[in-house]
Formats: structure tokens, sequence, C-alpha cells
């Protein structure tokens, strides 16, 4: 009985392993634009790295109940509920390319464009009316828009 229990281990490490070697660098990206940290190379946030692992754990915790569901997809929404649930902790942005966004507008930014994911998909992971998503996603892209001008007008 426990040779099993081992060999269940063994082979749930496996694939929780070989799920993170796959999508790891592109929820580390996705955590990366959410805490709005630097993208620099050598620089990459701790808070990103902090809210990814913690994203990862309840994912590997869960591993066994998925049954079917898309790993990336549950850890994607822990991430994001995990930002949500810190954001107010950190008011101040560190210096990335989504810092001049508040935390609802990068979150919205991120899921829509980045992860693209859909307008009422994104609502209810986030428990807003899609009307409310589309809104929000509208006024973030204006925003960044708005600051890749320079002083004319022109974009840099």
């Amino acid at each position: 009985m426990r040779e099993r229990q081992t060999h269940r281990d063994r082979l749930r490490a496996q694939e929780f392993e070989a799920f993170v070697a796959g999508a790891g660098g592109r929820l580390l990206h996705t955590a990366t634009l959410l805490t709005a940290e630097p993208a620099a190379p050598a620089a990459t946030g701790v808070r990103a790295e902090r809210l990814l692992c913690a994203a990862l754990a309840r994912t590997y915790a869960e591993w066994d109940r998925l049954r079917g569901e898309d790993p990336y997809d549950r850890t994607r929404q822990e991430l994001a509920v995990r930002f949500a649930r810190e954001a107010w902790r950190h008011r101040r942005p560190l210096g990335g390319v989504l810092d001049r966004l508040a935390p609802l507008e990068r979150l919205v930014l991120v899921l829509r464009v980045y992860e693209e994911v859909g307008e009422d998909q994104a609502a209810a992971l986030l428990g807003l009316p899609p009307d409310r998503i589309r809104a929000v996603c509208d006024r973030s892209v204006a925003a960044m828009r708005a600051g890749t001008r320079g002083a004319f007008g022109v974009a840099r």
C-alpha cells in the first residue's frame, strides 16, 4: 500500500514539474505584468515570484482534484485572485510597463490582452459585469496609448 502511495506521489510530482516547465515562464511574465515590476531580465520581481509561487503551491495542492481542468487556467485564476487581494497592501508599483494603471486596470488588461481571456470569462473570474470589464479594458488601453506619446502627441 505504501509503495503505491509513493509511486502516486512521484507521478503527481513529475506531472506538476512538467506543467511548470512548460507554463512557468509565461505565468511568471503574467505575474510580473500584474505587479508592474520592471521587466529587466536580471531584475525579475520579488513580488511577482512570490505571487507565482503561492499560485503554483495552490495548484499543486489541488492537482489531484483538477480532473480534466486545465492547470494553466487554474493557476492563472489563482494569480488574479491573489493579486487582487494583495493590491491594497502594495499601492505604489515599482516602475514596470503598466505602472501608470490602477491594480484593477492592470489585472483586466493583462487578462484580456496578454492572456487573451474572453470578456465573459474575465467577468466571471473577477465577479464583475462584462460591460464593466469592457469599460476598464478600454480605459486601460487608452491610458497606455496616451502614455506612449511624446510632448507633441507623436509616438515615441
